[in-house]
């Protein structure tokens, strides 16, 4: 069986909309746990455009699935990590003028800060993963690092705009899944997957577990959270 984790970062999205109270991102979560979520997942964001500190604490409070926390290398994101001690932290990249995460961490060019930051958050009893970009580099870095984990950014294969595209990147995951595996690496993958391109990854020998946030809230908008991650996490599994 394949795990689903649950990003819930856009419910706080919404709310952020009007500075309003609703929706509330922990009704969510435990919506979500309750259709068979297997872990929680949001992102701190130093601009804190959706989630808050807050939210993160009343998640810690409440969630009984893992609790993954994206998180930056920004020292004010570690102390806060540190403070909470979510289950697992994967660190990702993060520019203040994106619209969402644009790829995967650079491991090689950033790993001694990458190293030492992780070492931090493990001293705190916190799993680490690194999202990156399916390139055998940034996986023997990742490995290098000490890192047991790892999450495979599928934005390349998800934003393909043609067959042709999307099949060339389908094979650059599978080949990069195969190596991380190889390496003794747990592998997980998500970033623009949704309900039409997701059973095509989640057949890919390997993967553990997929990440899925926005697709997943907007097909909630029309159907319901429940019924929403309910469709998402038999697809994965169909």
């Amino acid at each position: 069986m394949l795990n689903l984790g649950v990003n819930i970062d856009h419910v706080a999205t919404l709310r952020e909309v009007r500075h309003g109270i609703e929706p509330e991102p922990a009704f969510a979560a435990l919506i979500a746990q309750t259709a068979g979520a297997d872990s929680i997942v949001v992102h701190l964001r130093e601009d804190r455009r959706h989630i808050k500190e807050r939210d993160l604490y009343i998640l810690k409070e409440i969630v009984r699935v893992k609790l993954n926390l994206e998180m930056s290398v920004a020292s004010d994101i570690v102390a806060i990590a540190c403070k909470v001690k979510p289950d697992q932290a994967t660190l990702v990249p993060e520019k203040r003028q994106e619209l969402t995460t644009e790829g995967g961490l650079d491991v090689v060019s950033n790993f001694k800060k990458i190293k030492q930051v992780a070492g931090k958050l493990e001293k705190s009893g916190i799993t680490v993963s690194l999202f990156i970009d399916p390139d055998k580099k940034q996986i023997d870095a990742a490995r290098k690092s000490g890192i047991r984990m790892i999450e495979l950014h599928t934005g390349r294969y998800a934003d393909a705009g043609d067959k042709k595209g999307q099949a060339k990147y389908f094979k650059e995951l599978e080949t990069t899944v195969r190596y991380a595996r190889g390496k003794g690496l747990h592998v997980f993958a998500g970033h623009g997957l949704n309900y039409y391109n997701v059973s095509r990854v989640a057949k890919i020998k390997g993967i553990e577990e997929l990440n899925i946030g926005y697709s997943i809230v907007c097909r909630a908008v029309l159907v319901g959270l429940e019924r929403a991650v309910k469709e998402m996490k038999t697809l994965i599994n169909g």
